[in-house]
């Protein structure tokens, strides 16, 4: 039986509370074993189209490349995307359109996580939360010189404010991660409009205690609870 078949998933996003447009994109391709939360900036439906185009250009990769392949056509086609949302930006009038990026792909016992931005990558293993992916942003280069945790970086007044995304920028720069996968890991991607609300501990709680069917749901529910001022997604992969 193909693994792909074994591994479940739940991908959800919600608007929030407080803004009109939901400029998150969330994409699932469970045959393809790979998995997007995209979260757009610019406003005036700017970053809507560029959380959009970079799902709908990955959702249009080629299914069934070796994962070599697959790999580096991901790479390319999110620097295609990149190039595609600058020369939308110039044709707006030079205003700033970028999105997040945070992409995880599963393959041969193990994981790839691919990112740009705030956007995350966790992994829930024997009950214990880490974060895989490290934000592109002001407040992370804070946390990395040991001035502060992640979740006193999401009460700093710069915490919105990232320095990588696609369409921003001449080169796209994106950081990877990979390593094995363990029977009974659970990886959660999501948008900061989660990250921001929800601590470490409370995603260790809701990961470890939620089934599949309604763990996506309870942690948008936690962001909606402490004020929901971001587009939330959410995306729980459980690996068999």
């Amino acid at each position: 039986m193909n693994s792909s078949h074994r591994v479940r998933y739940s991908a959800r996003s919600h608007v929030g509370l407080k803004r009109k447009l939901n400029e998150d994109a969330v994409l699932a391709l469970p045959e393809e074993n790979l998995w997007l939360v995209a979260d757009g900036m610019g406003g005036h439906e700017a970053g809507d189209y560029a959380s959009r185009l970079v799902a709908d250009m990955v959702a249009a990769i080629p299914p069934g490349l070796p994962p070599s392949d697959r790999m580096v056509t991901l790479r390319d086609v999110l620097r295609q995307a990149h190039a595609a949302i600058r020369t939308e930006a110039e044709a707006r009038g030079g205003g700033t359109i970028g999105t997040t990026v945070a992409c995880m792909m599963l393959a041969n016992g193990h994981f790839v996580g691919l990112w740009a931005g705030d956007s995350r990558i966790y992994l829930l293993r024997n009950n214990q939360i880490q974060m895989l992916t490290t934000d592109h942003s002001v407040v992370a280069d804070l946390v990395l010189a040991g001035q502060m945790s992640w979740d006193e970086a999401e009460q700093h007044p710069q915490s919105n404010a990232i320095n990588r995304a696609v369409g921003v920028g001449d080169e796209l720069e994106l950081d990877k991660i990979r390593g094995e996968v363990q029977p009974g890991d659970r990886f959660l991607i999501c948008s900061d409009g989660l990250s921001k609300y929800a601590t470490f501990p409370m995603l260790e709680k809701a990961l470890s205690e939620m089934p599949i069917e309604t763990v996506a749901d309870q942690l948008i529910q936690i962001a909606l609870d402490g004020g929901g001022a971001d587009n939330i997604s959410v995306i729980v992969v459980d690996i068999p």
